[in-house]
Formats: structure tokens, C-alpha cells, sequence
């Protein structure tokens, strides 16, 4: 039998304190608030139980509690590779913070001081990429914004950096998916 090429369904994780902030929130596991519990439930009612061949999950707490009350919990393999960039020094400190000691600094252009470079983020979506390639129909990631954002701009064969301009909001579902043969965005931002 032919295998299916699926399509990629893309779960930000619900609001935490730190999203309400704008503070960078890479490996600090902090709690959904009441909201993005909210918006988790909502991501379960969208997705209505639909099935999926392969459903990978970031291990920080915010995405698998996100995936849990979306009801994919039990069928969710820990993916290391979905976990947030990690912003070294700068975990947990807003643009504006970090822009006092350098002025214009942005995570696209100038990256984390101690973190991640957008290249090593990048090969850990490309790496999600083609284990999701590797399934038989749709994959559900459910993970955070600046990897998310990256992972789309590798979909669409463009450089890491393009993710800037892919704003996601928390509790969205978006869906990366082909015309005919061309890798594209189907929707996004969805809520």
C-alpha cells in the first residue's frame, strides 16, 4: 500500500505568565495560566478528537499540558527536538530589557547570548521535519512560537531567519501542508 503524505498541524501551547510578559521563554517550565488552559480546551474542541498518524510533543510542561487537555496525551511521543529555543543569559527577560545593554538587538539577527543560534534551532526543525516526512498521513506537534515559527520557515524551504515574519499566537493550530507538490501554509494562527 502507497504511503499518505500528511500534512503537519502545528499547537502552540496556551498563555503562561511569561507570554503575557513577551519575556523569552525557553526551557523554564512554568504553568499554563487559567487562560491558557482555556485555549488548550479550545485547541481539543477545534480538533474535535481528530486522528493523527504520529502526535509529538515538546517535553517542557506548558506544550504537553497544552496537548493533555487538547486529549492527545496518550497517544504523544516526547520529541526533545519540539523543545523552545533556548535563549541562554537571556531567559526570561523581554526584548526591551535586553535592548538597554544592546540597543537594537533582536533573537533573528543577534541571537541569545550562552543559547542556541537560529542554525541549531533550525537543524532541530529539520530534524522534526523529517520524522514527521517519515509517517503514514497527518502529524500534530505541539510545541512553542519561535520553534514553531522556524520549523515553518524550513517547511517552506526558506531560511530560519524568514520565521520572523510568521507571527503565532498561543493556543493557535496552524496547518503546513502541499499544493500539488510545493510545501505550503494551508492556515494559520488559528484560534
Amino acid at each position: 500500500m502507497p504511503q499518505t503524505r500528511g500534512d503537519l498541524w502545528l499547537i502552540r501551547h496556551g498563555e503562561t505568565e511569561w507570554t503575557l510578559s513577551g519575556a523569552h521563554t525557553g526551557r523554564t517550565n512554568l504553568p499554563l495560566t487559567e487562560n491558557g488552559k482555556r485555549q488548550a480546551l479550545a485547541v481539543r474542541d477545534e480538533l474535535a478528537g481528530r486522528a493523527f498518524a504520529l502526535v509529538l510533543v515538546s517535553p517542557l510542561d506548558r506544550a504537553r499540558e497544552t496537548c493533555r487537555l487538547a486529549g492527545y496525551a496518550d497517544h504523544a511521543i516526547v520529541d526533545p527536538n519540539l523543545a523552545e529555543w533556548w535563549y541562554g543569559s537571556y531567559e526570561g527577560r523581554t526584548s526591551a530589557q535586553i535592548q538597554v545593554e544592546r540597543p537594537g538587538w533582536t533573537i533573528w539577527d543577534d541571537g541569545p547570548l550562552g543559547g542556541e543560534t537560529i542554525d541549531e534551532v533550525a537543524a532541530r526543525a529539520d530534524s522534526v521535519i523529517a520524522r514527521a516526512l517519515a509517517g503514514d498521513g497527518d502529524v500534530a506537534l505541539f510545541a512553542h512560537g519561535h520553534l514553531l515559527r522556524i520549523l515553518t520557515a524550513r517547511w517552506l524551504e526558506m531560511p530560519p531567519i524568514a520565521a520572523r515574519r510568521f507571527a503565532l499566537e498561543t493556543g493557535s493550530i496552524s496547518v503546513l501542508s502541499y499544493e500539488r507538490d510545493t510545501r505550503v501554509i494551508e492556515r494559520w494562527n488559528l484560534r
